[in-house]
């Protein structure tokens, strides 16, 4: 199962982790993993291409994404929320295979 986590505070989104495998099939088969491993990816890049790395602290290795949030950036924050919904809408198709939580 994937595992996502929001955290807030001030009521404003600054970190996301997310942990696990989907196991929705075999390796190189998983649609489920692959889709929350675009949505990751195409996050940290867009933070990347826009010039604005400073501002997260971002740590990626198999079944594990970590950001950060180290200071308050408008652009990031719009990219991070709609990692969220992204995420969300996700759990919603696949419940069995992912888990969604905030805190904070």
């Amino acid at each position: 199962m994937i595992s996502s986590t929001f955290s807030y505070a001030d009521g404003k989104l600054n970190k996301i982790l997310v942990t696990g495998h989907a196991n929705y099939k075999k390796h190189g088969e998983d649609i489920v993993c692959a889709a929350v491993s675009a949505s990751l990816i195409v996050t940290a890049n867009a933070i990347e291409h826009l010039g604005l790395n400073r501002s997260i602290d971002l740590t990626v290795r198999d079944g594990y994404f970590q950001l950060i949030l180290k200071e308050e950036e408008k652009t990031i924050l719009g990219l991070l929320k709609n990692l969220e919904y992204t995420l969300t809408d996700l759990q919603k198709q696949y419940p069995n295979y992912m888990k969604n939580q905030k805190e904070g």
